[in-house]
């Protein structure tokens, strides 16, 4: 603490950004990996599988509104969608009021997909977690609302950030 500060002013230590990024996109990857050893049958793509979470979350959602909340480009969500939709993984409707407009939810193959992907990541979790010694499990316990917090934040600047640029 510098000489005159307090206590209270002290945000404590924060971690280094870069290290911080780079951990979770090495979690990231092994995750992947490791889902993609234990379910090797899923063959959708990551994309797909985030595009149909993402639905999942959101319902209703049209095309571009999918395209602001991943991040991705309009012609990329318009590929996966026709991709899921021809595989039955979800539907088109026609949007109420505007005929030209179409809005998009999972179908109950779609909902299955979302339930094993994320039920075969936890499993990795848990497994991986099992083998971590008990501090270190609770110190990743102990981290989970501010990894929470820390995603709505981004996700907070992203949003505001993509207002500016509308």
């Amino acid at each position: 603490m510098s000489p005159g500060s307090s206590p209270a002013a002290d945000p404590g230590p924060s971690p280094s950004a870069d290290g911080l990024a780079a951990g979770i996109a090495r979690l990231r990857r092994a995750l992947r990996r490791g889902a993609r050893v234990a379910d090797p049958d899923n063959t959708l793509a990551v994309a797909q599988l985030e595009l149909l979470t993402a639905l999942a979350e959101h319902p209703g959602a049209r095309p571009g509104e999918l395209a602001r909340l991943l991040n991705m480009r309009p012609n990329t969500v318009a590929t996966i969608v026709n991709a899921l939709t021809a595989q039955g993984m979800l539907r088109r409707i026609t949007a109420a009021g505007d005929r030209r407009a179409v809005e998009l939810t999972v179908s109950e193959a779609g909902q299955q997909a979302v339930l094993a992907w994320q039920a075969t990541n936890a499993a990795v979790l848990n497994l991986a977690l099992s083998a971590l010694p008990a501090h270190q499990r609770r110190t990743l316990a102990a981290a989970v609302p501010a990894l929470q917090a820390l995603a709505s934040e981004v996700d907070r600047l992203a949003d505001a950030q993509a207002a500016t640029h509308e």
